[in-house]
């Protein structure tokens, strides 16, 4: 698998750096002021599974950025993985924490959807939801929804692609080229049977064919770099995950290698859903909108645009005015939410 590394790669790094920092900010009182486009949810697509798509994203209510008054509760789950590099070899444990949101009623005796959430660079397992003793804004939003009934609730996992370091993830070329090509490893072998295992999802049980399963109710999403951990995701994940919610992050430039892996995994058009946003002023709209578009374009038929046919299982939005910062990060993911097992 080639990954192309773009000329703006530096500016990744910084504006990641942004990203970090707006999305990670402990007053849930202030919002982010220096991006509040008004762009409404107006027309919409509907596909033949009865999925409505719109064609432009809601903007998350500003009341949401406060507490809820149910609210669901953010829990610390630690559990055993192995260096990145030398993942094959398991020759080096190493442990690593995953934050993950239950909903206010959580119950043993329901059963979740379960959505998995990757930071971008300069962050951790913290930066999306915040920490149990300090969530974020963004825990708020998702508290909001759900008591609203604007999605179902739902489990939430915030892992990190760091590997030995909490620095890895401030480092462009090992994240880009090593951790978040080789972080499905730990997913899926690791992260995913100790979520499993303990929350009450739609798996059975932590084993892999319990994994597979349940894959309908299972997503993979993220921004900027945590969108190229979703990209290496899905042409590895398709057993474990239907739904994918990249964000304003490439991992290939043309589209024929995530093309050309799912058709190499005998996976089909009808096996998964994609939901790929990034915005006007996003220095990376270059990048995305070349994959995603080539995707679409290719001969295989892997690839449909909701758009243009109610057998869709690509839709590709462009927000008018966003750019790449922690407000985008949050309202891309917030529309994701909406959209995944939310629509008739």
């Amino acid at each position: 698998m080639r990954a192309r590394r773009g000329s703006t790669s530096f500016a990744l790094i910084l504006l990641s750096n942004v990203l970090s920092a707006a999305c990670s900010s402990q007053d849930n009182s202030e919002l982010p002021s220096e991006h509040k486009p008004a762009v409404e949810a107006s027309g919409s697509k509907e596909l033949g599974v009865g999925r409505m798509v719109p064609t432009e994203l809601s903007t998350i209510p500003s009341s949401y950025f406060q507490a809820a008054a149910s609210q669901g509760r953010l829990v610390e789950l630690v559990y055993r993985t192995y260096e990145s590099r030398t993942y094959s070899l398991m020759t080096k444990p190493i442990e690593k924490r995953a934050i993950v949101y239950l909903p206010f009623g959580y119950s043993d005796e329901s059963r979740y959807n379960v959505v998995y959430l990757m930071h971008g660079g300069w962050s951790n397992e913290t930066t999306t939801l915040g920490s149990p003793d300090r969530p974020s804004p963004f825990k708020n939003v998702v508290d909001h929804a759900i008591e609203n009934g604007d999605f179902k609730p739902i489990i939430i996992v915030c892992p990190t692609y760091n590997n030995e370091s909490p620095e890895d993830s401030a480092d462009y070329t090992l994240a880009f080229h090593t951790l978040t090509v080789n972080y499905h490893r730990e997913l899926i072998n690791d992260l995913i049977p100790a979520v499993e295992g303990t929350y009450a999802t739609y798996a059975g049980g932590a084993s892999h064919e319990d994994i597979k399963a349940s894959r309908d109710h299972r997503a993979f999403g993220g921004f900027s770099m945590g969108s190229v951990t979703t990209w290496y995701t899905f042409i590895n994940c398709l057993d474990e995950f239907r739904y994918f919610l990249p964000m304003s992050g490439a991992m290939d430039y043309e589209g024929d290698d995530v093309d050309r892996a799912v058709t190499a995994s005998g996976h089909g058009p009808d096996d998964y859903f994609i939901y790929a946003i990034t915005g006007t002023d996003d220095f990376e709209r270059g990048h995305f909108a070349s994959q995603v578009e080539g995707m679409l374009g290719m001969p295989s038929g892997n690839f449909i645009s909701v758009d243009t046919s109610d057998a869709g299982n690509t839709a590709f939005r462009v927000g008018d005015g966003y750019s790449h910062d922690g407000r985008a990060a949050m309202e891309y993911t917030y529309n994701g939410l909406l959209l995944f097992w939310n629509r008739r």
